[in-house]
């Protein structure tokens, strides 16, 4: 978007995440447990291992899940983001309104499930505000078939809304109760085509590199190699950039197809930092 309504929505956007406590919600990436495993275990919908040296083609049916449940209030949502930051970018706004946020948030968050901000999930996480969501899947320009990468799996919201896209998402996520509890829900709902690994997001998933787009939902102070080396030429990666105590910026990254690397800023954030398992 160009001109006044990206502006517009830059403003808003900032407004937004700055705003109502926001500021240290936006992460989807989890802190590790004190006995986390240090071992990146790739995990799959139907709740089945696979060995971390290979990633087998899959032969789900691209499943995209629809329902009427609560289908005002997802329209509702949609709508305040178009007209409250001016995205109008109608593949994500039909993506939004396509994806049940409800089945994403426990129980006790059902009743404010479709309100634009972040909420709790359990292990002192959250799922992300619609809004953010709603803009770092459009900045992607994601086609079908593409190859996505998500950093921060959380409840499993944003993955879903990738999926919409393309069948090959790809998420990791440190926390392994929540990676179980996505895994079970992308099962429950229908979303075979999925994969979740239990791990370090800094070191990405190389047996499914390259990819055609990254989407990281927490701040590392840089833009880590491993990201970097996985995307494609002429990928494309969303990640805020920048200390807890400092400054932050919401950075696009394209590879283009030479491999040289531009990146620019394009909106100032504040999220939890990225966290790595311990040595």
């Amino acid at each position: 978007m160009e001109g006044m309504k990206m502006g517009r929505m830059i403003r808003m956007g900032v407004l937004g995440v700055w705003t109502a406590g926001v500021v240290f919600f936006l992460c989807s990436c989890r802190k590790p447990l004190p006995n986390s495993s240090r071992e990146d275990k790739p995990r799959t919908t139907a709740e089945r291992a696979e060995s971390a040296a290979a990633v087998p083609e899959r032969s789900a049916r691209w499943n995209r899940p629809r329902t009427a449940e609560r289908q005002r209030e997802r329209m509702q949502m949609v709508n305040r983001i178009r007209q409250d930051y001016g995205l109008t970018d109608e593949r994500v706004l039909e993506a939004m309104q396509n994806v049940p946020r409800h089945w994403f948030v426990p129980a006790s968050q059902q009743a404010y499930a479709y309100l634009d901000s972040p909420l709790p999930i359990g292990y002192g996480q959250t799922i992300s505000q619609p809004f953010i969501v709603a803009y770092m899947t459009s900045v992607l320009k994601l086609e079908p078939n593409e190859r996505v990468l998500e950093i921060g799996t959380g409840s499993g919201y944003q993955a879903a809304v990738l999926n919409e896209f393309t069948p090959h998402v790809f998420t990791i996520e440190i926390v392994r109760p929540l990676a179980e509890r996505a895994i079970e829900t992308f099962a429950k709902y229908g979303y075979e085509t999925i994969q979740v690994r239990i791990g370090d997001g800094y070191k990405g998933w190389p047996e499914a590199a390259p990819f055609d787009a990254v989407i990281v939902t927490c701040a590392p102070d840089e833009i880590p190699k491993p990201l970097l080396e996985q995307l494609k030429p002429g990928g494309r990666m969303i990640i805020p950039v920048g200390s807890e105590w400092g400054v932050q910026e919401l950075v696009l990254v394209e590879k283009d197809s030479r491999g040289d690397i531009r990146r620019r800023s394009v909106m100032p954030v504040r999220f939890v930092p990225l966290i790595r398992e311990k040595e």
